[in-house]
């Protein structure tokens, strides 16, 4: 068992200067991002701006990842790529709803798909702790719910400033405000760290912390 002063320290990582700083610089690319998102050129050409909206969904997915497990190994990186697959490839219900591969299809549906309803996003984390926890899955990959966690997090509230959040079966919210917008996704990355933390997260611990916490 880590002692008390161990965990502490390990709480204090969590947010640390660094990690701080680069919350920082994610809320300011969003900021950025979306000021080049808007030039006509994008907006007028429907791939283009369809690209790029999910690249930067991909790369806060991956820069909030690396804020969370501290980028200390070279082996990290296979996680940052996944984080940014599992925060762009969501888009992909867009296809699977119009029936096709057609892009003006996809973007012009009845209704929002499947994967956006953010009440999917706790849903599909505790039940895959459960499967995970049920087959006795290493620790090694305990930390996929928590990056599915913020990856699809981080996707629907960025979504959230043109549609609102989608919580079904209750309805959908007003557009989110664009400074909440930017204030949830920079500060989620340390949620989930605290989250995980209190949740004895025993890989992410050693990863980022360089504390191998038993519990």
């Amino acid at each position: 068992m880590a002692t008390e002063t161990e965990k502490t320290f390990a709480l204090l990582q969590t947010f640390s200067t660094l990690s701080i700083i680069s919350s920082l610089g994610l809320g300011l690319f969003c900021f950025i991002a979306d000021r080049l998102f808007q030039f006509p050129f994008i907006q007028q050409n429907d791939w283009l701006r369809a690209l790029s909206d999910n690249a930067v969904h991909g790369i806060i997915g991956m820069w909030s990842w690396a804020i969370v497990i501290g980028l200390k190994k070279k082996n990290d990186f296979g996680e940052i790529i996944l984080a940014g697959f599992l925060a762009s490839v969501i888009d992909v219900d867009h296809f699977l709803l119009a029936g096709s591969l057609s892009l003006k299809d996809a973007l012009n549906l009845p209704h929002r798909p499947f994967f956006h309803c953010s009440t999917l996003i706790p849903v599909v984390v505790l039940t895959l702790k459960f499967i995970m926890h049920l087959f006795r899955l290493k620790d090694s990959w305990c930390f996929l719910p928590w990056m599915l966690f913020i990856s699809w997090t981080s996707h629907h509230v960025r979504d959230g400033i043109r549609h609102g959040l989608w919580i079904c079966p209750f309805g959908k919210t007003s557009p989110l405000p664009y400074w909440l917008y930017v204030t949830i996704t920079a500060s989620l990355p340390h949620l989930c760290s605290f989250i995980m933390y209190l949740t004895g997260t025993r890989e992410m611990m050693s990863i980022k912390h360089g504390i191998h916490i038993d519990v």
